[in-house]
Formats: C-alpha cells, sequence, structure tokens
C-alpha cells in the first residue's frame, strides 16, 4: 500500500472502532426461563478428599440469566442441612443440558454429609428443581475418594 492510502485506511480504522455500536458490546437480554427444569443425571460425588468435596449433576437447562449458581445444602444430620456452598456458572444458551459442580470446603474427614442440591439465578430466583437428599462420606484423613467414573 503506497503512503497516499495508508494513511486515509488507519484513519477509517481508527473511526470505526472509536465509533462503533455500543450495542453490540453489550450482553445479550436473558433468555426466557425453561417451563419446566429436572435433573438428568446425578447428583452425585465426584470427589472426596479429607476436608472437601466436589458434587456435581445435570439438569436441562434453565434458561433465564446467562449467569447462574449451583448450590448445596449439606449437613451431618439428613434432617439439617444448616450449611450451604454455592458455585458461580454461566450458562451455555446453545446447551440443552447444564453440567452444575459445587465445591464443599472444611468438611471433617471420614464423616458421612448428607446434602440436596439446587441451582438459581443470579438474582436468587430458583430454577425449581430441587433433588431429593443423598450422602457421601469423606475420605480418612490424607486419602482421596473419586466416585466420579472416568470417561471412557
Amino acid at each position: 500500500m503506497n503512503g497516499r492510502l495508508l494513511k486515509p485506511a488507519i484513519i477509517g480504522a481508527a473511526a470505526s472502532l472509536l465509533c462503533s455500536s455500543p450495542i453490540l458490546a453489550q450482553n445479550p437480554p436473558p433468555q426466557k426461563r425453561a417451563e419446566h427444569v429436572e435433573i438428568t443425571n446425578g447428583p452425585g460425588l465426584e470427589i472426596a478428599h479429607d476436608d472437601l468435596a466436589i458434587v456435581r449433576w445435570t439438569s436441562s437447562n434453565p434458561g433465564g440469566d446467562d449467569d447462574h449458581f449451583a448450590v448445596i445444602h449439606y449437613g451431618t444430620d439428613p434432617k439439617s442441612l444448616n450449611q450451604t456452598a454455592k458455585s458461580h456458572i454461566r450458562l451455555n444458551r446453545g446447551h440443552p443440558e447444564t453440567i452444575f459442580r459445587v465445591r464443599m470446603l472444611d468438611l471433617k474427614p471420614d464423616t458421612t454429609y448428607y446434602y440436596r442440591v439446587t441451582s438459581m439465578g443470579s438474582g436468587g430466583e430458583s430454577d425449581g428443581v430441587e433433588s431429593s437428599v443423598n450422602h457421601f462420606t469423606t475420605a480418612a484423613p490424607g486419602q482421596v475418594t473419586s466416585a466420579f467414573p472416568p470417561p471412557e
């Protein structure tokens, strides 16, 4: 490109960057919430150390806010799930299902925990799905329990 054409090309490129539509840079509006959300796989223990555990499950895509939270209510008594852990996730609008994972910290070794999972949008509204009460046992001190099957 010769010098006479280079300067207008640079000015044109800079102008297009400075004057680009701000609408293109914004997030799209939330998608429509699903009428019915169901857990399609799990929940189940993915891995447990002596002081932490990860539980995962799959549900139909709940829609609504792209920003969502996987939530687990847990405790050592199945009738008193008084502890809560949650993990942020971004929904993929193009997928019919969503995989949720929650990490629970500061657990006691070799202890049985009972839990129930659910999910919610960023504003705190429930997706309307909740599991039954399940349980797992943390590993002995220094040990690891992996309950999630490896990929085939």
